[in-house]
């Protein structure tokens, strides 16, 4: 269990590094603190992020247009 437990967390921290890395709105600062967080505290890193890191612009309908 704790191995599954493991691989889900690894593969979310990859996962949000990966989009702090590719986030438009991210400074080269910003990215690399997302990432060390990300990277020292992986559970509460993760949940960091997802509800407060970096955000890319929202695609609109107006925009695809």
């Amino acid at each position: 269990m704790e191995l599954i437990l493991g691989i889900v967390i690894f593969i979310g921290d990859i996962w949000a590094i990966v989009n702090v890395l590719r986030a438009r709105t991210a400074t080269g600062g910003g990215k690399l603190l997302w990432t060390v967080l990300i990277l020292i505290l992986p559970v509460l890193g993760l949940i960091i992020w997802f509800f407060a890191g970096p955000r890319g612009p929202k695609e609109t309908t107006a925009s695809r247009i």
